[in-house]
């Protein structure tokens, strides 16, 4: 019990103890969170300065854009304004020289001139639609509208009058006097123009003192005397390279590249000068607005003024093609090609547009070359009869032909003009007979060696429209050797191959084979007497002698003698067996053969081609 009191007291204690501890604690819990609650007091106000300040800041931040906004505006608006005032600003010198239209001297015209160019940049200048709408922009392009047609009006009228002091009737229209004028000169021009190019292509410029420029000088300067205005056209003086087989292609292209800017400047300049337009609307606006008179003529008048214009250029060009086909034999082949290729690559260019004139005067010479071209293919289908073998005349210039129009039409845009050419000529040289009549050989041979030459040579040259007719030269060749290789084989034994050509006609006739030998002329006597007369040696002397003959004929060019010998050989050896089979079957148990062997014949012609080489 007293340890028991002694615990007690003890826990007694230490209770009380604890509860005065956790009453201090309390008290500083209560004391800290006093003190928490004046901190979040204090925190609550800092962030409603804070949140007051942003707010602040932000108006800042976005007043900053504003400003940069408005500098950005203000820095394009002065851009643009510059723009306008620099490009839109037309001096009061060229004002006034534009509204004067005063041409009456060189230094005028000059003015004139500075003042049109200026107005024509400030017209020219690219603005948004929007700025038209602007009052003093307006007021700008109405009065560079009302500067260019006054100046034009006068310009004109100064145009007019100088036309008016040539020497013509009151009623003749500027545009025939202005044709008539330049007629004379293009005339003048063209003809030395085209002289020069005929003197070059045949190479005699050397001779004449010319230097290698096609034209030295300028073509005429339509308006030189109105007081400095531009040329229409001067001529380019390119450089002439030769080239040995390509004179013709070279002197007409660079022909036709000179004529090209003269013709299509010179229509230009008259559209513009004359004011003609392909829209009639156009055209009737001019007269309606009372600010312009409306124009002289329609454009449809214009390829007839041209014509008059350049009347001297399609009959000097149409020389200059003569000039080019008698150049050489083919030369019509590289004027067709060039005129083509020409015609092609300006359908697809601006100048196809650009001068219908042009286009229609090429299109008369291109009209002419084809007609040329095709004169020379009828000339080349003309065939001489007469040959004395090997390969004939209308063969080689057939081939001569291919050969050159080939490398012409390598690199032409069209070659449907040369493959019908091909065509009809290689229509003239598959004949089907020869005049034997001059000939001292065998039509056969010749015709089997021109056949073969025509086959080696098509094959070679791989032409697509000429395939069929390469595989029908094959097979005439193949015809004509046979008929040749059997013509020639019934010499060697001529007498029996008669003799068994009447056995077979007899057969034929209905006669039974083995009733042949009761024939009287068939007998097995007359059988054994045409056998006698051909003895081994004695065929193999008339098998020699038939070489010797070939080997004289037959062209050495074609190289046919081993083939010839060849087949000789296999039709000599078929015969052979045919005679003895009918020996066999029409003269049975007679005992009937002929002198030589199938190995002797071999033999014999093994020994007849090596004593040849």
């Amino acid at each position: 019990r007293p340890l028991c009191f002694s615990c007690s007291q003890a826990n007694l204690q230490a209770i009380i103890s604890s509860e005065k501890q956790v009453t201090l604690l309390m008290g500083s819990i209560d004391e800290a969170l006093a003190e928490v609650a004046k901190v979040e007091e204090t925190l609550q106000v800092y962030d409603e300065l804070l949140g007051s300040v942003k707010q602040q800041m932000d108006h800042i931040q976005q007043g900053n854009s504003l400003l940069h906004q408005i500098d950005s505006n203000h820095e394009k608006l002065m851009s643009e304004i510059l723009f306008l005032t620099s490009n839109l600003d037309l001096s009061k010198k060229h004002r006034q020289a534009l509204s004067r239209g005063d041409l009456s001297s060189p230094s005028k015209v000059k003015a004139c001139i500075a003042a049109a160019e200026a107005l024509s940049s400030c017209m020219n200048v690219q603005i948004q639609p929007g700025y038209r709408k602007l009052q003093a922009i307006a007021e700008q392009l109405i009065m560079f509208e009302t500067l260019k047609q006054n100046f034009e009006n006068s310009f004109i009228s100064h145009i007019t009058s100088i036309f008016e002091l040539q020497h013509f009737l009151p009623h003749s229209f500027p545009f025939q006097v202005y044709a008539w004028n330049l007629s004379r000169l293009y005339e003048r021009e063209i003809k030395a123009f085209f002289e020069l190019a005929r003197m070059l292509l045949l190479g005699r410029t050397k001779e004449l003192g010319y230097t290698e420029e096609l034209y030295p000088h300028p073509l005429p300067q339509t308006i030189s005397s109105l007081g400095g205005f531009s040329p229409l056209i001067c001529g380019s003086s390119p450089q002439l390279v030769y080239a040995d087989l390509h004179q013709v292609d070279i002197m007409l292209e660079q022909v036709l590249r000179e004529l090209q800017p003269l013709c299509i400047a010179e229509q230009r300049f008259i559209e513009k000068f004359f004011m003609l337009s392909q829209d009639a609307a156009d055209q009737e606006g001019l007269g309606r607005n009372g600010t312009l008179p409306p124009p002289i003529l329609s454009f449809s008048y214009l390829p007839q003024l041209l014509s008059e214009i350049f009347s001297s250029l399609e009959p000097e060009l149409r020389g200059f093609i003569d000039t080019c086909n008698k150049v050489q034999q083919f030369s019509c082949l590289q004027v067709l090609v060039t005129l083509n290729d020409y015609m092609f690559e300006m359908q697809g260019s601006s100048a196809a547009t650009s001068s219908s004139f042009l286009n229609v005067g090429l299109s008369n010479i291109l009209l002419l070359a084809k007609n040329n071209f095709n004169k020379c293919i009828v000339s080349q289908t003309r065939q001489s009869q007469w040959a004395k073998g090997g390969i004939l005349p209308f063969v080689s210039r057939f081939e001569e032909f291919v050969n050159f129009s080939e490398d012409v039409f390598r690199w032409a845009q069209r070659r449907g003009e040369l493959d019908k050419a091909h065509t009809k000529l290689v229509g003239s040289v598959f004949i089907n007979s020869l005049a034997s009549a001059n000939l001292k050989v065998n039509t056969d041979m010749v015709m089997m060696e021109n056949f073969h030459h025509i086959h080696c040579f098509l094959y070679q040259k791989k032409i697509q429209c000429l395939e069929s007719k390469r595989r029908e030269a094959k097979q005439r060749y193949r015809e004509h050797l046979e008929r040749y290789v059997t013509k020639y084989l019934g010499q060697p034994l001529e007498k029996l191959n008669h003799f068994f050509e009447g056995v077979k006609a007899r057969v034929a006739q209905g006669v039974k084979e083995e009733e042949v030998s009761f024939q009287l002329a068939y007998s097995k006597q007359e059988l054994r007497k045409v056998i006698e007369k051909y003895p081994g040696k004695e065929v193999k002397r008339a098998l020699d002698t038939l070489y010797r003959k070939i080997h004289k004929y037959l062209s050495p060019e074609e190289n046919l003698l081993p083939v010839v010998w060849r087949a000789m050989e296999q039709e000599f050896i078929r015969q052979y067996q045919e005679f003895e089979n009918l020996i066999q079957r029409c003269y049975p148990g007679s005992g009937i053969t002929m002198d030589f062997t199938v190995e002797d014949l071999l033999n014999y012609f093994i020994s007849i081609t090596q004593s040849s080489m």
